[in-house]
C-alpha cells in the first residue's frame, strides 16, 4: 500500500497536468478546415457539451501516473474484458499492486459502426474517447464506497491524441451471480444492501440525481466482498424532457410505469425509479428471500413488493433495508419465535463448504438449530464474526467430532433418553 502510494504522490503533479491537457484539447472544437463529415461533426459537439458540463466545478486531477509508466504496465497485460467502447487490462505497476486499465477499445463496436457510418477512424476515435472521459469525470467528482476508485488517468499527446487516453483504476472480481446465489444470506443481503446504498448516493449526488442507463450486473465488480460500479460512461445526470404525464411512461419489458410531468418540464425521479427497479429485477428478486431467516422473510416480501410496483422511493428502500439489518444484529428478530426452531433446517448455504458453518445472535440461537436437525450432535461457537459483528457457529455430526481452540465455546446435545435437550 505504501508502495502504491508513492507512485500516486509522486506523479501527482505531473499527471494532473497531462488530465487537464486531454480534457482541454478534446473540449476544443475540430481544428479549422475539418473535413470530418457533418454527422460526425454533430455527435463530436454533443459529446463534447456533456463532458463539459460535467467537468464544470469539478477539482483539478489528484494522483496519476506517468503515461510511460502505464504503457510499460499495459504492454504485456492480460486482457480483463472488452466491450462496445473500451478494453479493459490488468496490469502490476512498478512499486504497486494490480490495477485495471481501462482505454478506448479501437476495434470495438462503436469505433467500428461509427467507421461505417463515416469512414473517419480518426474522428471515430475521437468520438469514444469521450465516452472514456466522461468516465474519468464523473469517477473523478463521485466518491462512494460502491464506486470503483479511480487511481488517476494517463493522457499520451503522442501520435494519434485520442487513442491516447488510459483510466487506471481500481481492480474488481467479476460478478458472478450463480456464485453469488451459492453464498449464505447475509452475504447476499450485504450485497443488496450496499446496492441501495449506492442507488441512494446516486440519487442525491452532488451532480444531481444519476441514472445508470446501461444497469446490468455486468456493470459491476467486487471488490474485497463488497460490491462497486464499474462502469460510468452510461450515466446520466439528465432526467427525460416532457411536455405533459403521458410523455414519463417509464418502461420495463414485463412492466410499464406512469410518471408524472413536473412543472420544470422534467419527469419526476424518474432516474431514481429506474435505477429502483433494476436493482429489483437483477438483484433483490434473487438475492434477497431465498434461505433467509423465517422471521425476517415478512420485511424482505415487502421490500420485493414495494420495490416491483416502485411503491417505494429510494429513501424508504433504504430505511427498509436498515430495519431489517438492525433486527437481524440486534437478534431481535428472535423475540417472536419459540427458542427452539420447528421448521425443517438445511445446512445450505454455509460459510464452508466442508462442514455446516452458519453465522447464530447467540447460543439460544445456535441451540435452536442444532436441537431442530436430528443430525446434529454438538456445535462450537467460534471467535469468527460475519460482517454484521454475529459470530459464526460450527455444527457438529458427533461429539468426538469437537476440537476447539481455547478460545471457542462447544456445546454438545444432552442425550435424548434422558428427556433433556441443549
Amino acid at each position: 500500500m505504501e508502495a502504491a502510494g508513492r507512485w500516486r504522490r509522486g506523479a501527482a503533479l505531473s499527471a494532473a497536468l497531462l488530465a487537464l491537457s486531454a480534457l482541454a484539447l478534446l473540449l476544443l472544437p475540430p481544428p479549422p478546415g475539418s473535413a470530418l463529415p457533418p454527422g460526425l461533426l454533430e455527435e463530436l459537439r454533443q459529446r463534447r457539451r456533456d463532458l463539459r458540463r460535467l467537468a464544470a466545478g469539478g477539482a483539478a486531477a489528484e494522483g496519476g501516473l506517468r503515461c510511460g509508466d502505464v504503457r510499460r504496465a499495459a504492454g504485456t497485460a492480460p486482457v480483463l474484458g472488452s466491450g462496445f467502447t473500451k478494453v479493459v487490462v490488468r496490469a502490476a505497476l512498478a512499486g504497486g499492486g494490480a490495477v485495471a486499465l481501462k482505454s478506448v477499445h479501437g476495434a470495438g463496436r462503436e469505433v467500428r459502426q461509427c467507421e461505417q457510418r463515416y469512414g473517419e477512424p480518426a474522428g471515430c476515435r475521437r468520438l469514444a474517447a469521450y465516452k472514456l472521459l466522461k468516465e474519468v469525470t464523473l469517477l473523478r467528482r463521485l466518491r462512494h464506497p460502491g464506486i470503483v476508485q479511480l487511481h488517476g488517468q494517463c493522457y499520451d499527446s503522442g501520435g494519434e491524441p485520442e487513442a491516447g487516453v488510459t483510466a487506471v483504476l481500481e481492480l474488481g472480481a467479476p460478478l458472478e451471480m450463480i456464485q453469488l446465489l451459492q453464498t449464505p444470506w447475509e452475504e447476499r443481503f450485504k450485497i443488496c444492501l450496499g446496492l441501495v446504498e449506492l442507488l441512494f448516493y446516486l440519487a442525491h449526488s452532488p451532480l444531481g440525481s444519476i441514472v445508470l442507463l446501461d444497469f446490468q450486473p455486468r456493470q459491476f465488480v467486487m471488490v474485497d466482498g463488497n460490491l462497486k460500479v464499474t462502469d460510468m460512461d452510461d450515466a446520466s445526470t439528465e432526467e427525460l424532457s416532457c411536455e405533459e404525464d403521458n410523455d414519463c411512461t417509464l418502461d420495463f419489458p414485463t412492466k410499464s410505469f406512469p410518471l408524472q410531468c413536473s412543472s420544470a418540464g422534467k419527469c419526476e425521479g424518474i432516474n431514481e425509479k429506474r435505477n429502483l427497479f433494476n436493482a429489483y429485477r437483477y438483484f433483490f428478486t434473487y438475492l434477497l428471500p431465498h434461505s433467509a431467516p423465517p422471521a425476517l422473510q415478512p420485511f424482505l416480501s415487502d421490500i420485493l413488493n414495494a420495490t416491483g410496483n416502485l411503491r417505494y422511493g429510494i429513501n424508504e428502500t433504504l430505511r427498509a433495508f436498515e430495519k431489517v439489518l438492525h433486527l437481524y444484529k440486534s437478534g431481535l428478530y428472535l423475540q417472536k419465535r419459540p427458542l427452539l426452531l420447528k421448521e425443517a433446517y438445511k445446512c445450505w448455504p454455509s460459510y464452508s463448504h466442508l462442514g455446516c458453518l452458519l453465522s447464530v445472535h447467540s447460543p439460544e440461537e445456535a441451540a435452536a438449530i442444532c436441537s431442530s436437525q436430528p443430525q446434529c450432535q454438538s456445535f462450537i461457537i467460534t471467535q469468527q464474526r460475519t460482517w454484521t459483528g454475529r459470530p459464526l457457529a460450527s455444527f457438529q455430526s458427533s461429539p468426538t467430532d469437537l476440537i476447539p481452540d481455547t478460545t471457542a465455546v462447544a456445546y454438545i446435545k444432552r442425550s435424548a433418553s434422558l428427556g433433556r435437550r441443549l
